[in-house]
């Protein structure tokens, strides 16, 4: 017997995505130590008004200790299995979004104007991160349960309002940047699905037309200054669309080459840099340096699962990987953009470093989707039996 498990475990070893998982682990421990960096440089005064309390680094630690070990737990479970239970994962995420807009919804940040958490006691949830991996999974199913009439337009249709329903309760919430996120999902998913080049040319057309009515009857003025302040800085930037982003481009100057150092250096403020602006505090400590390994270790990252993508064995697996990598590729896009002035501020945390339980759960759940794609795609179909 115990041969046997000796012998499970090898085997699990030898399929797993260790270079997946390798990454992963140096993303998390290194947006853990800027976390912890920053909680004991605030209690000493050396950020000005930067103080986050040692919860919120435990937090972030156990959060990627649980979503680590889920990811590995997944790694081993059959991915097409997993997939059919939709009705139950989709139901609850959708569930606890509701809850939002109840008594518990609460903003995430003081004067954010988005209510896209929930509070249970001293507790905070942001269901839209799990509902993300629920929007994945249920997508990708979808496309690949209907692969042999997938281009019908009942089909495309079906496949709209299946991503309309979650975008459109991100948007009621009042938080546009994760709306942007799902829809670079849906596109990314239904894309690898092999939707025809008619529905991509008929996309094209309409998005202009989408975008006038969002941007005349939807978005509001803050939200246009900080779009039109990045496009024409001279004419449309004021203090207060530009202030987090000039903030931050001081903090990434200021570190130069190698940085300040992670302990005890003379630090600019940047508001919330332990959250969305966690990539300017990287530039500020670890220096030019710091911020292009980061770049490097998410590339790799998103490559390899581009790489998942690429071997899986069937649509499904394919779809999965292609959808994790549009959810961790925006998120990196948007925020590092946001910190450097080429993206307006719209609150998409960094993956694997931002400080927030929910989001660290998320990603890390993420990986183990597509280490699931990528066991199951060698020569053995479960743990223990062959094809």
């Amino acid at each position: 017997m115990l041969k046997t498990a000796l012998s499970a475990v090898l085997r699990y070893l030898r399929r797993l995505d260790k270079l997946l998982l390798l990454l992963v682990l140096m993303c998390c421990s290194l947006g853990i130590t800027l976390l912890y960096s920053l909680m004991v440089n605030s209690e000493t005064q050396t950020i000005t008004n930067a103080t986050i309390s040692s919860s919120t680094v435990k937090t972030q630690f156990f959060a990627a200790l649980l979503g680590i070990f889920i990811a590995l737990v997944l790694a081993a479970l059959d991915y097409r299995k997993f997939s059919k239970l939709w009705f139950l994962y989709l139901p609850l995420t959708i569930g606890l979004t509701l809850l939002t807009f109840t008594s518990l919804g609460t903003s995430g940040l003081e004067g954010s104007d988005d209510q896209a958490w929930i509070m249970i006691g001293s507790f905070s949830l942001q269901p839209s991160e799990f509902l993300k991996l629920a929007f994945i999974l249920s997508l990708s199913y979808h496309c690949y349960k209907t692969k042999d009439f997938f281009n019908n337009p009942l089909n495309i249709l079906a496949l709209c309002v299946h991503a309309a329903i979650p975008i459109a309760l991100i948007m009621l919430q009042g938080d546009d940047g994760t709306a942007i996120v799902f829809v670079v999902i849906f596109l990314a998913i239904v894309f690898a699905a092999g939707i025809s080049w008619k529905y991509i040319l008929g996309a094209c057309i309409a998005a202009p037309v989408a975008f006038y009515f969002l941007w005349n009857y939807y978005l509001q003025a803050v939200h246009k200054n900080r779009i039109l302040a990045i496009i024409n800085p001279s004419e449309y930037a004021t203090e207060d669309s530009l202030y987090q982003v000039n903030k931050s481009l001081i903090a990434i100057g200021s570190g130069q080459l190698t940085g300040k150092g992670l302990f005890g250096g003379d630090y600019s403020y940047v508001p919330v840099c332990h959250s969305d602006f966690i990539f300017s505090y990287a530039g500020q400590t670890l220096g030019y340096i710091g911020c292009l390994t980061i770049v490097i270790l998410l590339g790799v990252i998103c490559l390899r699962i581009l790489w998942n993508g690429l071997r899986a064995s069937d649509t499904l697996g394919r779809c999965i990987c292609m959808g994790v990598f549009a959810y961790l590729f925006i998120h990196c896009v948007l925020n590092i953009g946001m910190c450097v002035g080429v993206t307006p501020v719209i609150g998409i945390p960094l993956p694997f470093l931002s400080a927030g339980g929910s989001s660290m759960l998320s990603i890390t759940v993420a990986m183990g989707l597509v280490m699931s794609v990528h066991f199951h795609s060698a020569k053995y179909d479960t743990l223990f039996k062959k094809k």
